[in-house]
């Protein structure tokens, strides 16, 4: 059932630049970026899970920006189809980052494509 999970996940990751429309509006998030299944399946997140979230969304895993004060979720995105995600979103890993991009909602998920970390 975990599988079936993830592959939903993922698959709803890799499609969804092309099925949602290109008429994002401009946004900045301040939060903590989490990589979607460890914080998803076991709550795990902060400092001490830093290695592990780089590892995971270096291999595909979603990233997930936890809007702070809010926990609004938002996946992230590539400012390209078919690419990874930036070092610049990797390297931050559960740190608290401000991501500005546009922001795109679909079927009741929200989607942040990634136009710069500070």
């Amino acid at each position: 059932m975990k599988k079936l999970a993830l592959m939903v996940l993922l698959a709803t990751v890799m499609v969804a630049p092309a099925a949602i429309a290109a008429d994002g509006s401009e946004k900045s998030v301040t939060g903590n970026i989490e990589d979607s299944y460890c914080y998803g399946t076991m709550g795990a997140k902060g400092a001490g899970h830093k290695a592990c979230a780089v590892k995971c969304v270096s291999k595909g895993i979603p990233a997930t920006l936890i809007e702070s004060g809010t926990e609004k979720a938002y996946i992230l995105l590539p400012n390209k189809d078919a690419s990874p995600l930036p070092d610049s979103v990797i390297q931050r890993m559960e740190d608290q980052v401000t991501v500005t991009g546009k922001e795109y909602s679909k079927n009741g998920v929200d989607y942040l494509v990634v136009e710069s970390v500070k």
